[in-house]
């Protein structure tokens, strides 16, 4: 499984990380997880606001923190999917 974060690092980035490695180690899923900063690899997602989370290249949410619960949904579709 892909994880992609994108933005630059703010520090509404950073929760959306800690709340995405926090549904990783409660649900016991192994990821690839990356912090994206670079403003043309963040473009290439086709998103308007940071930040946002990318699961296997779907991106999930953009331009706010999603909850400690959306993100372990998404994971669990994905890891099922």
């Amino acid at each position: 499984m892909e994880i992609r974060i994108l933005g630059p690092g703010c520090p509404r980035c950073q929760e959306v990380e800690k709340r995405t490695m926090s549904a990783l180690i409660e649900l016991n899923v192994a990821a690839d997880v990356q912090k994206v900063t670079d403003i043309k690899k963040i473009m290439e997602h086709k998103i308007f606001s940071t930040p946002a989370l990318v699961i296997n290249s779907k991106v999930k949410c953009s331009g706010r923190i999603p909850s400690p619960e959306e993100i372990k949904r998404w994971i669990q579709e994905e890891k099922q999917g």
